[in-house]
């Protein structure tokens, strides 16, 4: 007894440690090995009592007085589940009979009954069982208890005797993890072919208390749950996705996660939706603002149907050809204010909106040109002359009626002197007038200056007065700084 209540207590120690998973089922670790003690119970083959309940269940934990335990592992036991809580076992035993309880009513010290206990001396008892057992841990859905009924046979060596028998028996183990449990277990080891008398029948109880581990069950991915049972069996998982894994947490499994590495939600696949307008992350070009569907989760503001981060006016409606903005043409020519550089002059798209050069101001810009007067022989306006500045501002005043119009100022001189001084002279003039246009405002990419010195008269060198007419300054409309472009 000293043995068997040091057993227990380590049982009882282990089942506190233990972690308290949840039980598998027997298919998944389909072999098992028990082990502990046992006791063998000799009162049942001495035939005392007036029946077979009264000889073998009156006195049925007699303990002290006929249990013969060996103190220390006396038995093992190997079992094999078969399905449908059924298990195939082989179970092999040893003790040591020094409580042989025998019928001799007429001895004296017997127990009133007829019953002699004596100590035989060195009787040793082997046995050798195989059994089939049922579980009803499956049948009460029990985690824990599981009560089982056996039936079997056997071979047992009693002494110098040896017979089979028969060996229907009953169970309770307690599982305190999937795998580990302590199993207690009693048979009836009913002879079948004794070579004894009745008086020395050999038919008894054993009783085992031991432990019992359950091995066999494969689980690669090592997250408790079985291969069998594991629906995502290479890597490990969570029990209520059947050992399938969910990375972000958020309760959708990874298989069938759109966005497995970032907690989402079951309307979009596991996806997150930041700002909340439906559609996820992933698909929506403007994931930290609240748009539409028809925009890739974009805003539009001015419901014109051009994204807010596309539209060059957000705030007002405006079709997409004017990139979101409503047209405005203050002149009415056709060409919208944005794209007309002359938004308040009405003028043709093919001049950007602005007007074209009339021959009339051509004609003004030549008379009020060849009214610029230089200093003989230099590029510096005349000392003196008072109109020259004038007409240098009646020039600016036409030219800024075109903005985009490119014109050329072009100097010009009377024969006298060298070709090669008549060239440099008429180039300086000719930018001298440009460079005073460009101080009152005229814009420089509008102009550009040339000289042509004596090659182009406009009337006989031979007099005065021919000279005269040849030494001028005129200005041309030579194209549009949008021509090619437009």
């Amino acid at each position: 007894m000293k043995h068997l209540k040091k057993l227990l207590v380590a049982v009882l120690m282990v089942m506190g440690l233990a972690p308290q998973a949840s039980h598998a089922q027997d298919s998944n670790n389909p072999w098992a090995i028990s082990f502990g003690v046992n006791a063998v119970d000799t009162r049942t083959s001495s035939g005392a009592g007036s029946g077979f309940f009264d000889q073998h269940f009156s006195q049925p934990f007699a303990v002290k007085d006929n249990w013969n335990i060996l103190p220390s592992l006396s038995y093992i036991g190997v079992s094999r589940y078969v399905g449908s809580g059924f298990s195939l076992g082989l179970q092999g035993s040893v003790n040591k009979i020094d409580k042989l309880v025998t019928f001799s009513p007429f001895a004296a010290g017997h127990d009133g009954r007829g019953n002699v206990v004596t100590n035989p001396g060195d009787l040793m008892y082997y046995g050798i069982d195989a059994t089939i057992k049922y579980s009803f841990k499956e049948l009460i859905k029990s985690k824990v208890i599981d009560p089982s009924l056996s039936v079997g046979g056997g071979y047992t060596f009693f002494g110098d005797s040896s017979f089979g028998t028969v060996n229907p028996g009953a169970g309770l183990t307690f599982w305190f993890t999937d795998a580990i449990g302590l199993e207690l277990a009693t048979r009836y080891k009913w002879v079948v072919s004794p070579n004894e008398t009745k008086a020395t029948d050999r038919s008894v109880f054993q009783h085992t208390a031991g432990l019992i581990f359950k091995f066999g069950g494969k689980d690669t991915d090592g997250d408790g749950i079985y291969d069998k049972d594991d629906a995502c069996p290479d890597v490990a998982g969570l029990k209520q996705f059947n050992g399938c894994p969910d990375t972000d947490g958020d309760g959708i499994v990874d298989a069938s996660d759109a966005c497995p590495d970032v907690f989402g939600l079951a309307a979009l696949n596991g996806c997150p939706d930041t700002d909340g307008d439906g559609i996820a992350d992933k698909d929506d070009a403007c994931p930290d603002v609240a748009g539409l569907a028809a925009l890739k989760g974009c805003p539009d503001t001015d419901g014109d149907g051009i994204a807010d981060k596309d539209d060059k006016c957000p705030t007002v409606a405006g079709p997409r050809e004017n990139g979101g903005c409503p047209i405005l043409d203050a002149d009415k020519d056709g060409v919208a204010d944005k794209d007309d550089d002359c938004p308040t002059v009405a003028g043709p798209a093919s001049n950007r909106g602005c007007p074209e050069v009339t021959s009339e101001a051509l004609e003004d810009l030549k008379v009020q040109a060849r009214a610029v007067y230089f200093n003989s022989g230099k590029a510096t306006f005349k000392t003196g002359d008072k109109e020259t500045p004038a007409r240098l501002e009646a020039i600016k005043e036409i030219l800024k009626n075109y903005p985009n119009a490119k014109f050329s100022v072009e100097g010009h001189t009377d024969s006298t002197g060298s070709a090669k001084v008549n060239q440099k002279l008429s180039e300086d003039r000719a930018a001298a007038v440009m460079n005073a246009l460009i101080e009152r405002g005229v814009n420089p990419e509008n102009l550009e200056s040339k000289g042509f010195g004596s090659t182009q008269p406009v009337a006989s060198n031979k007099t005065a007065a021919g000279k005269a007419q040849n030494r001028r300054t005129e200005i041309k409309h030579i194209g549009s700084k949008y021509q090619g472009k437009i």
